[in-house]
This record gives C-alpha cells, sequence and structure tokens, in this order.
C-alpha cells in the first residue's frame, strides 16, 4: 500500500524533475508515464484516486525514490564521479560526444543518474533494457515527453526535430552501451548525424564495450569506425590499470563513499570493510546497512 508520505515524497521528487525539464506540462506527463489530466491534478495537491497503487510504485522506481526502511543513498563526490559530472557537462555545453569504458562497479551508472537529476533536458538510457532500434529511439523520445507509441519513422522524425529545438542543448546518456544489438548501434550513428551540434551525447560501458568496438573496427563492420570518430577517437577511463594502483583508487573512493553515507558516529576500518567486499565499491552498501 502507497501511504500518504510516500505520495508526498514522490510528487516532491516529481516537482524536481519537472523543474529540469524543458517541455511543457504535457510532455512531462508523456515522460512519467502518465496523462495530462493525472498529473495536472497531481501537481495542483489532488492525489486521492488520480493514480493507482501500481502508478505510484512506477513514479517511485523512475523517481529512485527509495520505500521502506532502507536510507537514501548520498552523493560522494569521488574522482570518477568528478570526472563524469565535468565530461558530461562539457558534452551537454558544447554539443560533444565522448566514450567511457572503465571496469564494472566503479560508479559510472550512479554518476550519470545524479547528473541527470540536476540538469535540464539530460536523460538516461539503460541499452540493457533497450537492446534493439525500435525499444531505444522510442525510449529516448518518451523520456524527453515526444510521443512513442505511433509509427516508427514518424517517432524518430518528431524525436530529431525536437532535439534540434530544445535550449538548453539535450544531452543524451547512453549507458550499458555494450548490450546494444548492431541495428541499435547503428541508429545511434544516424542520430548523432541528424542532431550534429544540436545535442550532446555521452556512451558509457565496461570492458565489454571495448572489445566489440575494437573487434567490429578490426572486422571493417560498417558504421563502428564512424561511430568511434564521432565519440572523440579514443577510450577513456578513470581507473587505474595495474592492481596495485587499482586498489589504492578503490580504497579512495570507499573512504568518500563510506564518510558520505556511513550511520552517525560509527567508527569504520574502511581496509577491513573493503576485504568483506573483495574490493567491491557496489557491495559497500549492503555493508553499510549491516552496521546500520
Amino acid at each position: 500500500m502507497i501511504t500518504t508520505e510516500i505520495q508526498h515524497r514522490i510528487v516532491a521528487a516529481l516537482v524536481d524533475r519537472r523543474n529540469n525539464f524543458a517541455g511543457s506540462d504535457a510532455k512531462f506527463a508523456v515522460s512519467i508515464g502518465i496523462n495530462h489530466a493525472q498529473y495536472s491534478r497531481i501537481k495542483n495537491g489532488d492525489h486521492d484516486r488520480v493514480l493507482s497503487d501500481q502508478n505510484w510504485l512506477s513514479l517511485a522506481r523512475l523517481l529512485e525514490i527509495q520505500i521502506g526502511n532502507r536510507p537514501q543513498w548520498n552523493i560522494a563526490r569521488t574522482p570518477v564521479y568528478e570526472f563524469i559530472t565535468d565530461q558530461l557537462l562539457f558534452c551537454q555545453e558544447h554539443a560533444a560526444s565522448r566514450l567511457l569504458c572503465d571496469i564494472a562497479g566503479v560508479g559510472k551508472t550512479f554518476s550519470a543518474r545524479a547528473y541527470v537529476r540536476s540538469h535540464k533536458n539530460a536523460i538516461y538510457v539503460d541499452c540493457s533494457q533497450v537492446t534493439v532500434k525500435q525499444e531505444l529511439v522510442r525510449f529516448i523520445a518518451k523520456e524527453f515527453g515526444v510521443g512513442h507509441s505511433g509509427k516508427y519513422s514518424n517517432v524518430r522524425a518528431d524525436l530529431v526535430f525536437y532535439l534540434r529545438s530544445l535550449s538548453p542543448t539535450p544531452l543524451i546518456i547512453i549507458d550499458e552501451a555494450g548490450d546494444l544489438k548492431r541495428d541499435a548501434f547503428k541508429e545511434l550513428k544516424a542520430l548523432w548525424n541528424a542532431t550534429e551540434g544540436c545535442c550532446g551525447w555521452y556512451m558509457m560501458g565496461a570492458d565489454g564495450l571495448r572489445a566489440t568496438i575494437k573487434k567490429s573496427i578490426n572486422n571493417e563492420t560498417p558504421g563502428y569506425t564512424e561511430m568511434f570518430s564521432r565519440y572523440g577517437s579514443r577510450f577513456q577511463k578513470t581507473s587505474p590499470d595495474t592492481a596495485d594502483e587499482l586498489r589504492k583508487f578503490i580504497t579512495v573512493h570507499a573512504a568518500l563513499i563510506i564518510k558520505a553515507n556511513a550511520p552517525e558516529g560509527s567508527n569504520i576500518d574502511i581496509q577491513k570493510l573493503l576485504a568483506r567486499t573483495d574490493y567491491s565499491l557496489r557491495r559497500i552498501a549492503d555493508e553499510l546497512r549491516k552496521i546500520g
């Protein structure tokens, strides 16, 4: 059951999200998956029987609202977070494109999602959920509030037209890009061409993405050399290559994450905690919940 308190938290998060959305209320309603009339009532304080519990749950998931006793995760301004944030800001301000391939669990996704929550006209795409061309383009259209359920050619044309007209410059973050099928990858190149100078693009993935792009370029697979060129012709990285340096790198990040999220008054041995997680930044949250 969605309580009144949770509804109020969701509505407060919707207000923040709306402030970062440049389109109309109608387009915003499309982007969050409800109709304009429902959004209008919620915005004006009418929550009673406007949405089903499932609708509220979907909004909570979309807005990353924690339901239950799990505490909200705080941002730690780690070197990875700062690097990615600076890159995203540059891409959005200059309609530029960059490609980041780094180890799993280093904070790429968290940093990208945090950026989207605080910057207008920036969207995040998890390509593990939209692996083929039509799914990908329809999802991007929905995030910008563009009609996404009609004929594909019309959805795509409307999306391109809208991206070229937006101000401030839109930014599309493509995460888990290694999961994309070839047709979706080629469509990204076409969208880049159609929005050149009007839209920023940032592609992220782990070692699998790097391997896919290198192999495709070496095999002269159509589209990959051109795509690599459009994203700066190099794989950017934040983490060091050697095992010793990587452990030091992870320790620095762990200390900052723990400082931002540890229960007040707790005295945590960072090295012991990291040993329990096998030096996984992703598992720090689980360890901190045990302490809390």
